[in-house]
This record gives structure tokens, sequence and C-alpha cells, in this order.
């Protein structure tokens, strides 16, 4: 079978599955979100609404892409481990929208968040040791996570 043929179904799978968690996790947290545009006290720096869902749908991209990207590379210890924590880190990116805007844990949810940005940089390395521009491409994913930390403990302080 030649890999050229089979690579982009290995692209189109892990996109679509990355995406697929983040369409799920807004659904599941419509109302909540809705409620932290109009009720919520938000730090300096909170971005309008619209801008949410197009980073993120972005960010699920470059993490769809680098996951194929890994998947295709030959069985390994390291290649399970990466893929692993990609796994991982997808579980716990979707459990924070819950946690966050359905829970209204802002507290719970920022260490949660922590342990999120921690797993990300993890993969990252991890990633990067077997396709270095696989790794690289969550970089953005690595920093919009901080920043969402920035403004996850903000949430925390002003509406405490």
């Amino acid at each position: 079978m030649n890999v050229k043929k089979t690579a982009w179904k290995s692209y189109l799978f892990w996109i679509l599955l990355t995406e697929a968690v983040g369409v799920l996790s807004a659904l599941l947290t419509r109302e909540g979100s809705e409620l932290y545009q109009t009720a919520i006290q938000k730090p300096p720096l909170s971005p309008a609404p619209i801008v949410f869902p197009i980073v993120w749908a972005i960010l699920y991209l470059l993490m769809g892409i680098s996951a194929a990207r890994i998947w295709q590379t030959a069985p390994s210890v390291e290649r399970t481990h990466a893929l692993k924590l990609y796994a991982l880190q997808l579980i716990f990116n979707f459990f924070w929208s819950v946690i966050f805007f359905n829970a209204e844990a802002f507290l719970a949810a920022l260490i949660w968040l922590i342990v999120l940005w921690v797993l990300i940089l993890l993969m990252v390395l991890s990633m990067r040791k077997l396709v270095p521009w696989a790794g690289w491409l969550q970089v953005p994913y690595l920093i919009w996570v901080l920043f969402a930390a920035y403004l996850n403990a903000g949430v925390w302080i002003l509406n405490r």
C-alpha cells in the first residue's frame, strides 16, 4: 500500500477526532458559556466571545495535524508515549470547559488548567523527539493555554 495514498486518511481522522472533542465540549458547555459572557466579571485583556471558537478551531486543527504526523512514524515506545500524552491532554482539555463553565469551579478549573499546561509541554517535548515540526506546531496551543490560565485566575479572583 502506498504510504502517500493513506497519509491523508490519518490526517483526516486525527483532525476530525480532535475537532469533534472541541465541538462536543462546546455543545456541553453552551449554557455555562453564555452565562460566563453575561454574568461573570472578566479580567483585563479578555477577548471578545467570537475569538474563542476561532482560536480553538485553529488550535484543534494544529493538534490533529501533529497527532497524525506522529501516528505516521514507525511504531515505537516514543510514538506510543507521545500519543498517550496527546490523548491525556485532550481529555484534560475537554473536561476543563465542564469544570469552568458548567460547574463554575474556577479555582479547580485553574488547577486543572495548570496540569493541562504541563501535559501539553510534555507532549510538545515528546513529539519534538519524533518529528520536530509536529512538536513546534503545538507551541501556539501551549501559549494559548497559558493565556487561558491568566483569564481563569482573573475570573477566580474577581468572582469569589
